[in-house]
């Protein structure tokens, strides 16, 4: 078991067991939605690349693999609502592939909104799926395709998740602290 700092981290919010057993059910249901499509899956970096490794492992179907690094918070802790793309998939023709965008959280709903339509000019068909949803902070209609988990509006951390490049190792989904932010 993981050694928290109490002062950092308030509480466990998801636990590795319960995120290990949400990944398989998820990625059962792409196996099972993605059958008889060209399925490429693609990984929202930084934060997604825990939560991408997992579900990419237990998916049993043929994927291809691409990853983009989109970003919309900087350093702060809320959503500029400007779509940055630092990392594109290096393909030229994605009209015939069936793109399932993995991202880590959707709050605001902006940046995965702006992604999709980004993509859906360049491919067959897209979908998104989250490890973790927070409806509550939504500022768009958007909801994602496959989701893991609805989450309170609390600031969460760990399993890729971070705050100024730090927690993103810890394996359970948690609750900072907000003397750390605040």
């Amino acid at each position: 078991m993981y050694k928290y700092n109490s002062e950092e981290i308030e509480k466990v919010l998801i636990d590795s067991g319960r995120i290990e057993n949400k990944v398989r059910e998820l990625a059962r249901q792409i196996d099972s939605d993605y059958a008889d499509k060209r399925l490429v899956m693609v990984g929202v970096l930084k934060g997604s690349f825990i939560f991408f490794g997992d579900l990419v492992r237990n998916i049993t179907i043929p994927a291809e693999i691409e990853f983009m690094k989109v970003s919309s918070y900087g350093a702060g802790t809320v959503s500029s609502g400007n779509l940055k793309i630092s990392l594109d998939i290096m393909r030229d023709d994605l009209s015939d592939c069936d793109l399932l965008i993995v991202e880590d959280i959707i709050d605001s709903g902006r940046t995965l909104s702006k992604l999709a339509s980004f993509l859906k000019e360049r491919a067959g068909t897209v979908r998104t799926c989250t490890l973790l949803d927070k409806p509550e902070r939504r500022e768009v209609d958007f909801m994602p395709d496959y989701c893991g988990f609805v989450v309170p509006d609390e600031f969460v951390v760990g399993y890729g998740l971070d705050y100024r490049e730090k927690y993103r190792t810890l394996p359970d989904v948690c609750v900072l602290s907000p003397k750390v932010y605040s």
